[in-house]
């Protein structure tokens, strides 16, 4: 699990003015909050943010400059629609030991057969962890798998100590065939019904012959 230390700065202004303000000075405004203690509200470098939120559920130790942290993971980022610069940030205090519920991303390795497609309809899963041990992802092996075959969610392999939280009956992936594979071989059939039929009326016109 990802450990970042970002400098942090207590802020006593709020509203859309001093929000402003502050995305133009490069810091993007966050809460920080948890564990029953009185919303924190800060300020973060967002180069440095921007970069921390590249991995999945990063945990941020803060660091306010006066030899003390706070240990907190993102819950809620908010992005500007159009430019995706970094809005504002929610925060959640984490104890080491303590077990969080996050969602981790589902990726797969391999290749399907030749001719199958692999569709995807969960691309991830919530999951109980020790926060200091979140795992960045899922890994599936899908590496010649064939029409069929299916994958559920209580089918995933979780690294020892992580609980799955999503329904374990959600359907992760599956691998089908292609339309233009079934549309080959509804030809090749019917082909193959055209020429037994043609053989068929040959025969019958010899023997009628004979």
């Amino acid at each position: 699990m990802s450990e970042i230390r970002i400098s942090a700065e207590e802020r006593t202004e709020f509203g859309k003015g001093f929000a402003r303000r502050a995305r133009a000075a490069g810091k993007v405004p966050a809460v920080v909050y948890g564990h029953g203690e009185s919303v924190r509200h800060v300020t973060l470098p967002g180069h440095d943010l921007m970069i921390a939120l590249r991995t999945p559920n990063v945990l941020l130790n803060l660091d306010f400059g006066d030899g003390k942290s706070q240990l907190t993971l993102p819950k809620q980022v908010q992005k500007d629609p159009v430019k995706r610069t970094l809005e504002h940030v929610d925060l959640l205090l984490v104890r080491r030991g303590e077990k969080v519920t996050v969602d981790v991303p589902v990726t797969t390795t391999g290749e399907v057969v030749v001719g199958a497609v692999l569709d995807q309809p969960l691309t991830s899963v919530s999951v109980l962890a020790e926060a200091t041990h979140i795992p960045g992802g899922i890994e599936v092996d899908v590496d010649r798998k064939e029409e069929g075959f299916q994958l559920f969610a209580r089918d995933l392999e979780l690294p020892q100590g992580v609980e799955l939280v999503t329904d374990g009956d959600q359907l992760v992936l599956h691998v089908t065939v292609t339309r233009a594979e079934i549309a080959e071989e509804a030809a090749e059939g019917a082909e193959g019904e055209e020429a037994a039929e043609a053989e068929a009326g040959e025969e019958a016109a010899e023997e009628s012959a004979e």
